[in-house]
This record gives structure tokens, C-alpha cells and sequence, in this order.
């Protein structure tokens, strides 16, 4: 055990997000932190933060010396487990910690988790609202955007943690009342050496788990529900469907719990299955963490969905533009897809050493396939045939040709089933410009239909 980190002597290896919200929880604690970082210092966008918080940026690239005298490692969540950095500090007995581990030993309020390949976001943030209905002072954080070692210190009465297999792989204390596996799919299997890897990563978020614990489980995703059923906890399943006893799931368009009592928790958006099974697990977590139907149902009621989620972004010629730029893996495509007959997908990026042909059992919802960046050939392969299939070399040629595709009226989708960092920083800056893009059209076509 580490104890206490006043005066201690902590390496943060990686100097993004995550890294800073590490630096900024240790330095809040007492601790001396040094961050180590590959990239050269002129490619750090954050160096101003991490100056104002008093500590030393190592950039250039990982030294043995950066871990003299160092108490405790703390990894981010995108260094690979590989990393000889890593082989150094666990060769000097030095413990290797990640976000959630740290956060977990800061914290004292209770918390709830979510993982899954797709949906955790939009989950994570709905159990949030879900809580803050019903009076709890609640904030989402994680790999959602705010480190969960800051939140963990910030005060609040609970947490609800957006958990990657990044992040899970090397936790041992973390510890939620309530976790959630929301379905499985093969991803980032090139960080992860293997699918088993990367399966056993998400389950660690039941792991120290224990009796008055609870884990949501998704009945209708067999591979995820075999992966829970090994939970050391109740178990509380949600479905598409309509639910049996002790479950969540639908009557028609209504949300119906069954655990504890039956009642409707109000209508959600019928047409998105991907929502439909993210309300319902949110509402048994929220159920599971003692929230009342009532806060439930208003917590639902009054979410917002975040960007890059679905949202139509513009209206060219009749053809409605959807940014579904956070679909970064097959699963979460075929998702969007499920929604939608008629369209143009515009797809492709880094694909993360998955297979991206099971997209071609979707082919009869699409008149048309734009393919762009590094996987751009194999999202041409899996459609030729089936489809037409244009090829782009920039997202904003991409929006322009699938508006030449489809139909009138018609839909052109931004779900990519790969990773953003081939062409852009992130998803968030890949579907700013689809979006800027599709926009931009309107002035040339005008926004007829």
C-alpha cells in the first residue's frame, strides 16, 4: 500500500487529459509529481496546465531516470501495458497504477461504474441526470471527459465512472456499488494483444466487488451476459424487451421496470435501439443504487444527448446529415445503422486490428458507401458489389460526394467503425467537420426539402 502521498515522489507517464487529471489529484495531495511524456514538449497541448501546477514535464521520450526516487507510477490510459516505461517502474518494485485505481483510493463517496464497447457515455452521463434528479449531488466523470482522481476529491455525494478496458486493465481496488457491462464486441484488440484481452479487462469493473454490491448485465447481448453472470454480486439484467421479474426492459415504447415493483419509467425514442438500451440500464443501475422510479423517470425525461452521438447536424436538398462520429468500432456502427434505410454511410480511419466485415450484414440499408482514411480499401472491399462505394481523401470531399449519392429525401451517416487519429485528433474534431462541411453545402444547394 502507498498511504499517504504528501511528500511522496509520483511519475505520471502521459501528458494528456488523463495525465494532467492525475498530476492535478497528487499535487492536490501533497505529492511531488514528475510527468513523463513521448511526444517532444512542442507538441504538448497542455504544457501551460501542467506549468501552473508546479510540476516538472519530462518530454521527449521515457528515461530510466524519470523514475529515480519515485514512490508510485501513474499510467495513462492510452500507454500501452507494453510500454518499456512500465517494464522499468514494476522492475524496480515500483506500483504501477492507472486513473481508475488512483481515483479509487481518493475516494470516499460512493460511486457507480459503466463499461461496454458502445453506449458507455451516453450511459454514464444518463445515471448522472438520473441522481441529480432525485436530490444526490452527482457528476459523470472518467473517460468521459473529467478524471475520476479529480472528481474523486471534489466533494460531491457520488460518482458515476465511465470505465474504457484502457483504463480497467490494471485496476485492483476500484470499487462501485453499482457497475454496468452494456454489451461486447471485438475492440482495440491492436492495444490489447487479444479479444480474451480485452474481455478481461472489462470485466475487472465487478471485480472487487462483493455482497450489497449490484451489476448490471444486458440480457440480450450473449456474449456480455456470460462475461456477468461471473459478477460476485447481485445481478440486476435489462433487455430490449419486455422485462421478467427483477429486470428492466419494454412495453412498446415505454420503459417498464420490474424490480421491486412494475411501473412505466415514460417513453423513450423508439427508433434508436442503441438509446433505447442505454436508458435501461441506466434506470437499473439508478434503481440498484436506491434512486425512486419517480427520479428515474425524471432524470430520463430531461437528458440530453452529447454530440457526435446521432444528432442531425444539417438539412441539404432534403438529405439530413447525422454525426455519428463516436461510433469507433463495428459494434457501435452497426448500431447506427440499425436506425436508418436508404443511406449513404461514410466510413473508415484506423480500424484497431479489427475485422470491419461484418458491416456488409447492414448493406441493404444503404444505397451508397463513402470510405475514407487507413482503412478506406477495406471498407471498400466489405461493400464493393453490394453498393456503390466512392473513395475520399478528406472528410469534407467525403460529405460533398455522399450528397451526390443520396436519395431525395435521404440520409448521409457519419458512423466511421474506426478510430479518428489517422486523420483527425479526435472523433469530436471528425464530426465538427463533417458537420461545418455538410453546413457549408447548404449555402451552395440551399436547404430545399
Amino acid at each position: 500500500m502507498i498511504g499517504s502521498l504528501r511528500d511522496r515522489r509520483v511519475v505520471v507517464v502521459g501528458a494528456g487529459v488523463a495525465g494532467l487529471g492525475a498530476a492535478r489529484a497528487s499535487v492536490a495531495q501533497g505529492a511531488h509529481v514528475l510527468v513523463s511524456e513521448a511526444r517532444p514538449a512542442a507538441d504538448l497541448e497542455l504544457s501551460d496546465d501542467f506549468q501552473e501546477l508546479g510540476v516538472t514535464i519530462a518530454a521527449g521520450g521515457h528515461e530510466p531516470a524519470h523514475l529515480e526516487g519515485a514512490s508510485l507510477v501513474v499510467t495513462s490510459p492510452g500507454v500501452p501495458p507494453d510500454a518499456p516505461v512500465l517494464g522499468w517502474a514494476e522492475g524496480l518494485g515500483i506500483p504501477v497504477w492507472g486513473e481508475l485505481e488512483l481515483g479509487s483510493h481518493l475516494c470516499d463517496v460512493p460511486y457507480l461504474a459503466v463499461t461496454g464497447t458502445n453506449g458507455k457515455t451516453t450511459t454514464t452521463a444518463m445515471i448522472a441526470s438520473c441522481l441529480r434528479a432525485s436530490g444526490i449531488d452527482a457528476i459523470a466523470c472518467g473517460n468521459i471527459g473529467h478524471p475520476f482522481p479529480v472528481a474523486a476529491t471534489e466533494g460531491h455525494d457520488a460518482l458515476v465512472v465511465e470505465a474504457s478496458s484502457f483504463q480497467l486493465r490494471s485496476v485492483q481496488t476500484f470499487h462501485p456499488r453499482v457497475s454496468v457491462l452494456l454489451n461486447l464486441a471485438p475492440d482495440h484488440l491492436d492495444w490489447h494483444g487479444s479479444d480474451q484481452a480485452y474481455v478481461d479487462a472489462k470485466a475487472n469493473v465487478y471485480r472487487a466487488q462483493g455482497p450489497g454490491d449490484a451489476h448490471v448485465a444486458n440480457r440480450e447481448d450473449a456474449r456480455a451476459a456470460s462475461v456477468s453472470e461471473a459478477a460476485p454480486c447481485s445481478l440486476v439484467w435489462f433487455r430490449l424487451g419486455a422485462p421478467g421479474e427483477g429486470e428492466i426492459g419494454y412495453d412498446g415504447g415505454e420503459l417498464v421496470s420490474r424490480i421491486g415493483h412494475e411501473g412505466s419509467l415514460g417513453p423513450i425514442d423508439g427508433e434508436r435501439a442503441g438509446l433505447r438500451a442505454d436508458a435501461a440500464a441506466a434506470a437499473a443501475a439508478s434503481l440498484s443504487f436506491g434512486v425512486s422510479a419517480e427520479a428515474v423517470r425524471r432524470g430520463l425525461a430531461s437528458f440530453v444527448l452529447a454530440h457526435h452521438r446521432g444528432e442531425i447536424v444539417a438539412t441539404v436538398d432534403g438529405v439530413r446529415f447525422v454525426d455519428n462520429s463516436k461510433a469507433t468500432n463495428v459494434h457501435a456502427t452497426l448500431a447506427a445503422l440499425d436506425g436508418v434505410h436508404g443511406a449513404v454511410l461514410i466510413a473508415g480511419g484506423r480500424a484497431k486490428g479489427v475485422d470491419l466485415s461484418p458491416l456488409r450484414v447492414r448493406a441493404d440499408r444503404l444505397v451508397g458507401v463513402v470510405a475514407i482514411g487507413e482503412a478506406a480499401s477495406e471498407v471498400a472491399s466489405v461493400f464493393e458489389g453490394l453498393v456503390v462505394v466512392r473513395r475520399s481523401d478528406s472528410i469534407e470531399e467525403a460529405t460533398r460526394v455522399a450528397l451526390e449519392l443520396a436519395p431525395r429525401p435521404g440520409i448521409v451517416l457519419l458512423a466511421p467503425a474506426c478510430a479518428s487519429w489517422d486523420m483527425f485528433r479526435s472523433y469530436e474534431e471528425r464530426g465538427d467537420r463533417f458537420a461545418a462541411a455538410a453546413r457549408a453545402l447548404i449555402d451552395e444547394v440551399g436547404p430545399r426539402g
